[in-house]
């Protein structure tokens, strides 16, 4: 199944974009950062990253809302997010686990054996485990939710939803899936994380290739995230 074109331009979806990242992920979110006594060179504490994220967040909702109306369509439409998750979409769980367990570990051993100090598993988890190491109570439930459920959520929307819909119209399916995977991984600013975030994005995106709806990819992106997590807690 190919994804049905979205009714949102893909120059309008990428500028939307481009306006709330730097907006949002950017200038509001180092001043709410700032205002919470942190800074851009420390660790995050799971507060401040989920006060930070939740103003990215909020922007770039509002940016596809925006860019929805503006194209005259209605927004959930407009990303695949009509109609319900169904039973047979939970194939995205296991393969967002195998994913994370498997197929990224795998990436990586060639470029270990290559450069094996600037991909030592330790770079690799050091975000995620900071944030692991400054959770507790009341910390930890909020760390799992912007994991877990904002990140996977959002992002999908934004990128597979919006950006990748859009772009499909204009390049074809299967183009769009690689464009909008690597602008995921590039997002996230870890530059040694980003091949297996860019494997990451290629199953989110083939998810919505395949279904042409919007579910099959916020579980395997939630699959993913929650797999991660629970690695970084075990081997802690």
């Amino acid at each position: 199944m190919t994804v049905t074109s979205s009714t949102v331009d893909f120059p309008r979806a990428i500028a939307a974009w481009a306006v709330a990242w730097v907006v949002g992920g950017g200038v509001l979110g180092a001043a709410v950062l700032a205002a919470l006594g942190g800074s851009s060179g420390e660790p995050l504490t799971p507060i401040r990253l989920a006060a930070v994220a939740s103003v990215g967040w909020a922007t770039m909702l509002i940016a596809v809302v925006a860019v929805a109306r503006s194209a005259g369509t209605d927004t959930l439409t407009a990303v695949g997010l009509r109609g319900r998750i169904r039973p047979r979409d939970l194939w995205a769980a296991p393969a967002g686990v195998v994913t994370q367990l498997v197929v990224v570990p795998g990436a990586y051993l060639p470029l270990r054996a290559i450069w094996p100090e600037t991909f030592a598993p330790e770079r690799l988890s050091d975000t995620a485990r900071d944030l692991v190491d400054a959770a507790a109570g009341a910390g930890l439930v909020l760390l799992v939710l912007v994991v877990v459920v904002g990140a996977p959520l959002v992002e999908e929307i934004v990128y597979r939803g919006l950006l990748q819909r859009s772009l499909a119209s204009r390049v074809g399916g299967p183009s769009a899936v690689l464009v909008t995977s690597a602008l995921f991984a590039l997002i996230h600013l870890r530059w040694v994380e980003f091949p297996g975030l860019l494997l990451a994005g290629l199953l989110f995106g083939l998810a919505l290739q395949l279904t042409d709806r919007l579910g099959p990819a916020i579980i395997a992106h939630a699959a993913f995230n929650l797999t991660g997590l629970i690695t970084v807690f075990v081997t802690g």
